[in-house]
């Protein structure tokens, strides 16, 4: 009986977690956003607080959902992620990973779908934080590299979109495109999630038995080389870095949380 009054209460947790981040994106954009192109005039001062609103906004969505007792984590390495002009690649084994990363990252960039600039929730932050959008065609790569360059925190998950419930990964080359033409250095983050929740195609109603258990953790960096791209293969250096990649992030997602 406690069982079921426990998944009862985080099916309507789940719910209202999710309600409180649809109004906050709509807060940020009716209301703090406007203020801030009010009194802040220079555009790179204005990203950057920008991008530090939802910092801390998704920090407390994140303790939020911990105090509701949805979910649980777990961090390790995070210090890493305190320098500056990293690109970090992270599998992707539900709905709130980007959520977790931008709640530890301040600085912290990303390529969105550009069907979030366009949802009245997601679109004030998407715009007022100058996110990358995946429409942008061929210059995607570049402005990705330019962005790390600038010192941004790029945030990537190879795969493209949720890991599938069976857990097998089918990594896209963009993200290996981008360290190689570079190049850049990859800051590998590994997520685990158990039991699995909000993941590809489950309705966020329905909540796994137990609260979600999340483990994060931020690895050694991968040394990129720039060898390659002198000598004029960098489609095949990308093509070998996206099959190691595939192998590093499939082994780490394969562990215990806690482990």
């Amino acid at each position: 009986m406690l069982e079921k009054l426990n998944r009862l209460w985080r099916i309507f947790a789940t719910g209202l977690s999710f309600a409180t981040f649809g109004l906050g994106g709509l807060a940020l954009r009716v209301l703090y956003f406007p203020l801030l192109q009010l009194l802040v005039r220079e555009p790179k001062r204005q990203q950057r607080l920008a991008r530090l609103a939802v910092h801390h906004t998704f920090r407390f969505f994140i303790g939020y959902m911990r105090a509701l007792g949805v979910l649980r984590y777990e961090l390790e390495g995070v210090e890493k992620l305190s320098r500056s002009g990293l690109l970090i690649l992270a599998n992707h084994p539900s709905l709130i990973d980007v959520v977790f990363l931008i709640s530890l990252v301040p600085n912290a960039d990303c390529v969105v779908k550009a069907s979030l600039a366009n949802n009245p929730f997601t679109r004030g932050p998407i715009r007022a934080t100058r996110y990358l959008c995946n429409d942008s065609g061929p210059g995607l790569i570049q402005d990705c590299i330019a962005s790390v360059k600038a010192g941004n925190n790029l945030i990537i998950f190879p795969e493209g979109s949720r890991t599938p419930l069976d857990g097998t990964m089918q990594l896209q080359r963009g993200a290996a495109n981008i360290a190689v033409r570079g190049p850049c250095d990859i800051t590998p983050v590994i997520i685990r999630c158990e039991p699995r929740g909000l993941t590809k195609g489950t309705p966020w109603w329905k909540v796994p038995a137990k609260p979600m258990h999340y483990f994060i953790r931020v690895e050694d960096d991968i040394h990129v080389s720039s060898q390659d791209v002198d000598a004029g293969e960098a489609a095949k250096a990308a093509r070998q870095l996206t099959t190691r990649l595939h192998d590093h992030f499939s082994r780490g997602s394969q562990g215990h949380v806690g482990a």
